[in-house]
C-alpha cells in the first residue's frame, strides 16, 4: 500500500511517499518569514501549502490516485491518547476554529482529509503535538485559573525515544530519558518508563526557539500586551517573530551556526542564551525523573550541528550519557501509523 505523507512545520512543509516500509519519496519544501507573513492566520495557509504538496509530488512522478491513504501530522487539538486517528468533521472545526490556539502542524490533518477526499481515500494523522501523559501534579502552575498544558513533538520525541533506548539495549517501557527535539520548533521532555510525564514546550514556556519566546517575565509580558498592541499582533510578535529570530533576523539555525563559526558577536552570544536556556530545562527534566537518567537524547534538524550538541553537553553531560540522533522520524512514524490501520488495526475517534 502506498501511503502520501504531509508534515507542515513552522518554516517548512514536508512531503514524502511510502509503499509499505519503503521510502520512495522524501522533499522538504522551506518556507520564507516573508512567504508566511501575508498570511494572518494558520488556517489562511491552507491553499497556499496544498498547492505546493500537490505540484510537488506530480513534479516527483506521482498521481493522487496511486495512493491507498494520506497521513498528516497533528497539532493544537484537545488533549487525546497516544494513537492512529481518523481525521473526521470534529478535526476539521478544530484546525478552522483553532480554540487550542495556531501552530502550521494544525495543517496536517486538515491538508491530509481535503487531499483524500479528492480521491476517495482515506486521511490520518498520528501521535500529535496534544498527546498528554504527563502528571496531574505537573499540571499545575502557581495560579488556580491556569494549567500547564501538554504540548510536544510527540510523533518524534517517542520515535527516537524507542529508537535510544534500543540502542541502549533495553525496552522504551524500561528507561528514563531526556529528549530534546531542536528543530524549527523546540521541546525538552522527560520520558518515565514508556511516558512522557513532563515537557517543556517552546510555544509557552521554557527555552526560546528559532522563532518563539518560550518563557518570558511575565510582568514585562503584561506591560508589552498593554502597550496600544492587539491580541493578534501579540500573538503573531510572540508566536512568529520571537526567539533568535528577534535577536537576529533569521530563522535558519544554519545561518546562525555560520555567524558564530565567524566570530560574529552578536550572533555568538544569542547563541550562547540558546544553548544555556536548553540546558536549564534538561536539568529540570533531571529533576522530574528524580535524577535517574538513562540518557539525554539530541534530535531534530538542529541536532546535526555536532558543537551546538557538545556546547549542551558541557553543562549537562554529568547527569547521564549523551545520544545524537540528528533529523526526525516523524514521516516514517506517520507511514507506520496510518499502515497498522490499513492492515486492520481499529484507527482511534477523535
Amino acid at each position: 500500500m502506498k501511503v502520501l505523507i504531509i508534515n507542515p512545520g513552522a518554516t517548512s512543509t514536508k512531503v514524502a511517499v511510502f509503499d509499505e516500509e519503503e521510502q520512495l519519496f522524501k522533499k522538504g519544501i522551506d518556507h520564507s518569514a516573508e512567504e508566511l507573513d501575508q498570511f494572518e492566520h494558520v488556517i489562511d495557509q491552507a491553499d497556499y501549502r496544498k498547492n505546493t504538496i500537490l505540484h510537488t509530488i506530480e513534479e516527483a512522478g506521482f498521481k493522487l490516485t496511486d495512493f491507498d491513504a494520506v497521513c498528516g501530522r497533528g497539532g493544537l487539538y484537545h488533549a487525546i491518547p497516544s494513537g492512529t486517528y481518523r481525521v473526521n468533521d470534529k478535526v476539521m472545526h478544530d484546525v478552522e476554529t483553532a480554540p487550542n490556539g495556531e501552530h502550521p502542524s494544525n495543517l496536517g490533518a486538515y491538508l491530509a482529509k481535503q487531499i483524500g477526499d479528492m480521491v476517495g481515500i482515506p486521511s490520518f494523522f498520528v501521535d500529535p503535538v496534544c498527546v498528554d501523559e504527563m502528571t496531574e501534579v505537573a499540571h499545575y502552575t502557581g495560579f488556580a485559573g491556569f494549567r500547564r498544558l501538554c504540548m510536544f513533538h510527540a510523533l518524534n520525541q517517542k520515535s527516537i525515544a524507542r529508537k535510544a533506548a534500543r540502542q541502549l539495549g533495553k525496552a522504551y517501557e524500561d528507561v528514563n530519558l531526556i529528549v530534546l527535539h531542536l528543530g524549527g520548533g523546540v521541546s525538552v521532555a522527560a520520558h518515565e518508563h514508556g511516558r512522557v510525564v513532563d515537557v517543556f514546550n517552546v510555544k509557552d514556556e521554557g527555552a526560546m526557539g528559532m522563532d518563539r519566546g518560550g518563557g518570558l517575565p511575565v510582568n514585562q509580558l503584561i506591560d508589552y500586551c498593554y502597550s496600544g498592541h492587539s491580541k493578534a499582533e501579540v500573538k503573531k510578535t510572540l508566536g512568529r517573530r520571537s526567539g533568535m529570530f528577534s535577536y537576529l533576523g533569521t530563522t535558519d539555525f544554519r545561518d546562525v551556526c555560520a555567524k558564530v563559526v565567524a566570530g560574529d558577536p552578536k550572533a555568538t552570544e544569542a547563541y550562547q542564551a540558546l544553548v544555556y536556556q536548553l540546558a536549564k530545562d534538561v536539568g529540570a527534566m533531571a529533576a522530574a525523573l528524580k535524577f535517574d537518567v538513562d540518557a539525554i537524547v539530541y534530535t531534530g534538524g538542529m541536532a546535526y550541528e555536532q558543537f551546538f550538541c557538545d556546547d549542551i553537553s558541557a553543562f549537562v553531560g554529568k547527569i547521564a550519557p549523551v545520544i545524537r540522533m540528528p533529523g526526525e522520524e516523524e514521516m516514517r512514524s506517520l507511514a507506520e501509523g496510518a499502515l497498522r490501520v490499513m492492515h486492520g488495526e481499529k484507527a482511534c475517534e477523535y
